[in-house]
Parts: C-alpha cells; structure tokens; sequence
C-alpha cells in the first residue's frame, strides 16, 4: 500500500511529466502548491521534526539542480519541481532521483540523435500527433524536430529516475 508521501510525489511527477510533455513546461501552479502540501502534510503528521525533513529535501532538491539551471541545461520548472518533490519524499529519494534522472537523461539524448533522422523523425511525429497533440497542424513532440538544438522534456528521464528510486530505496 502506498503511503501519502509516496502518492503526494507519484501525482506530482505524473502530472509533471503530461504537463512537460505537452508544452516543455512545469508550471508554478503545480510546484507551489506541492511544496506546501507536503511542508503541511509533514508538519501535522511530524510536527517541527517534520518540517525540518520536508526543508531539507526542498533545500536537497534545489540546490544541485539549480547550478545544472544556470547552465542552462535544465528549466526553473525542474528545478523548483526537485524541490517539491524534495519536500514530499525527502532528501535520500530526492538525491537519488537526481542521480537516475541525469544517467537517464544522457541515455534519452543519446536514442534522440539516432531517431533524429528522417524516418525516425517521422516516425516519432506521426505517432505522437496521434496520443499527444494539443494544437491542429502542430505535432505534440515538436522538441523532436531535426535540425533544432536537443532539447526535451526533462520529465521522461526523471520519472523513470523516480520509479528507479523508489524501487532502490524498497518503495
């Protein structure tokens, strides 16, 4: 049975990761109130031991992935939403999805310049204007697109980077 920090973070990153998906965004709407769900989640059930361990996680959550930000190698959104998840799941989940999503992350890169190609690119566009799209004549998956700077959304390696962890950790 899943626990209410277990699910607070799983519908976090599974709203996260459509949200990403569909538009390269994490939005505040989502982020912000996960952070205060959990900080208040944690305080009622933990009292200040609690608050202290959902700050911590924010703060395990922020930090590292706010110097990959300034590199521009990720977007504030995935930042504040290792944050969030932080205060959810705590500073070992946190750092450990961290570590799975990066080494995901480069193995999602690596498969995005082999199916860049033509066929590959069509490939991927047909099927995802299919499940995906959101806006006529536009292809939900347009960060596929050949010729662009590799981009995507940083959500497909961090949730299979969470399942990882929570599967490491004995979730």
């Amino acid at each position: 049975m899943l626990s209410v920090t277990d699910a607070g973070a799983g519908l976090l990153l599974l709203i996260a990761l459509v949200s990403d998906v569909r538009t390269m965004r994490i939005p505040n709407a989502l982020t912000i109130p996960a952070f205060a769900a959990a900080l208040l989640y944690h305080c009622a059930a933990d009292g200040l031991d609690g608050g202290i361990y959902a700050l911590t996680g924010v703060l395990a959550g922020l930090v590292p992935l706010l110097a990959l930000h300034l590199l521009k190698g990720i977007g504030a959104g995935d930042v504040k939403l290792f944050g969030a998840l932080g205060a959810w799941a705590g500073t070992y989940f946190v750092l450990q999805t961290m570590m799975y999503a990066i080494l995901y992350a480069g193995a999602v890169g690596l498969a995005l310049i082999l199916i860049r190609g033509a066929f590959g690119q069509r490939f991927i566009a047909g099927a995802a204007m299919l499940l995906l799209s959101r806006q006529p004549g536009r292809p939900a998956l347009s960060w596929i697109e050949a010729g662009q700077v590799l981009r995507f959304p940083f959500m497909i390696a961090a949730v299979p980077g969470a399942v990882t962890a929570w599967l490491m950790v004995g979730g």
